[in-house]
């Protein structure tokens, strides 16, 4: 295709992920007309199961797209964490009691099927979604921006949304920083569920075992016709600076001394891919002249949290009710946007929230990855948990994407070294 577009556009988003989707949707329902590019040749997502919690199915519902989620994913009844060591169970969560408090569910989905909820919406509200569109630079030009791709092509709009990902191009127009490598490598694997029964799991939870230097996940797909399994390790290779880093041998060694419902999942995993592990530092500007960042290109994070998603939708949906909000104050038509005070607002309630998620999920990954005498002083610090104590999670789960943060971290590493057993 060329990228040269004949007609103006209000809104262009660099990056058809569900980032970039769930953004055009937004922007489009709140009258603007959007065009995504995407770099590959078709939209699609790979990968294998999202954890969808309150904070990201209260936005679905607001979009009327809940019920569709519901019916291609699964409402698990429990998050259990084990530990993977001895499969004792250290806490929970009661899932419908979350929904009770919360006002909408927690859900689980298969990426791909949540991307393709989005794709039918964008198309349906008439955004122009075009493909093979490699994204080179984005500029800020008078009253507008305007971007250039690889094949020569270019496109301007009043506003550029870059939902580029982790290694965003126009992340450096911001910040020179790069990728933090974690370290850390994920497997994943989604299989027929028949093939998993037997194999002493629960049917209708999310499990999370946690390990010394490692973690496994099971939960189930798709009307339970799926069950989805993550296995997350530190590589040793990448520790000692080798290319080559997390390899099959690494993942049966990093599970070696785990307990027997982990040693049945591992056979399953796929073995010819995996996902190796990097956030980025939080930064606190997001937004240069017309240019705003958005999901990974602002605020990628480990996954601990399972909020990655969820705050790029987040995004999108903050970003299309401040142009409510302000279109309806500017005048009596509502016409216009004063993308200024938009952009202005979006990056007074966006940065700060996504920043406390990043240092969140690097200080779970810690807490979970544990070994020794720490493990054991987790352990006990988190059997002693109320399974209706939700003091972790209310700042998550609760309707925050909308409201400035400026009250203290409610996580923070737990001292296990002065700890009690």
């Amino acid at each position: 295709m060329g990228t040269s577009p004949s007609t103006r556009t209000d809104v262009i988003v660099i990056g058809g992920g569900i980032g970039g989707l769930s953004a055009a949707l937004a922007l489009t329902r709140r009258g603007l007309r959007v065009r995504v590019y995407e770099q590959a040749p078709a939209f699609g997502e790979v990968g294998a199961g999202l954890q969808l919690a309150p904070n990201c199915t209260r936005i679905l519902d607001h979009y009327g797209l809940l019920k569709e989620a519901t019916a291609l994913g699964v409402l698990p009844e429990t998050m259990v964490m084990k530990d993977a060591v001895d499969a004792g169970e250290l806490t929970r969560l009661d899932l419908r009691d979350v929904e009770r408090r919360y006002g909408h569910p927690y859900l689980v989905i298969h990426r791909s099927d949540l991307h393709g909820i989005l794709l039918r919406a964008c198309d349906r509200a008439g955004v122009e979604l075009l493909t093979d569109a490699h994204c080179t630079r984005y500029e800020n030009i008078d009253g507008a921006a305007r971007v250039r791709f690889a094949d020569g092509g270019a496109d301007e709009a009043e506003v550029v949304i870059a939902a580029d990902g982790l290694h965003s191009v126009a992340r450096e127009l911001l910040v020179g920083d790069e990728p933090v490598n974690s370290a850390y490598v994920a497997y994943r694997g989604a299989v027929p569920f028949e093939k998993v029964t037997g194999n002493d799991i629960h049917e209708k939870d999310v499990v999370v075992y946690v390990g010394p230097r490692c973690h496994f996940v099971q939960y189930p797909l798709r009307g339970g016709e799926t069950f989805n399994q993550v296995a997350v390790f530190e590589s040793p290779k990448a520790l000692a600076g080798e290319d080559d880093w997390g390899t099959p041998d690494e993942l049966d060694a990093a599970f070696a001394g785990t307990c027997d419902q982990v040693q049945k999942g591992l056979p399953l995993m796929w073995r010819d891919r995996w996902w190796r592990m990097y956030d980025r530092d939080p930064i606190t500007t997001w937004v240069t002249g017309r240019i705003a960042l958005l999901g990974d290109a602002a605020h990628p994070p480990l996954q601990y949290m399972a909020q990655g998603a969820i705050m790029a939708i987040e995004d999108g949906w903050v970003l299309g009710e401040h142009v409510a909000a302000q279109r309806a104050q500017r005048t009596e038509d509502g016409s216009g946007v004063d993308w200024d005070r938009v952009l202005a607002a979006y990056e007074a309630v966006r940065p700060e929230h996504c920043r406390r998620v990043v240092t969140t999920a690097r200080a779970w990954g810690e807490l979970w990855h544990l070994e020794g005498v720490r493990r054991l002083q987790r352990n006990a610090l988190l059997r002693d948990r109320g399974v209706h104590d939700y003091a972790f999670v209310d700042w998550i789960f609760g309707p925050t994407a909308l409201t400035p943060e400026d009250e203290p971290d409610m996580f923070r590493p737990i001292p296990l070294d002065s700890a009690p057993l």
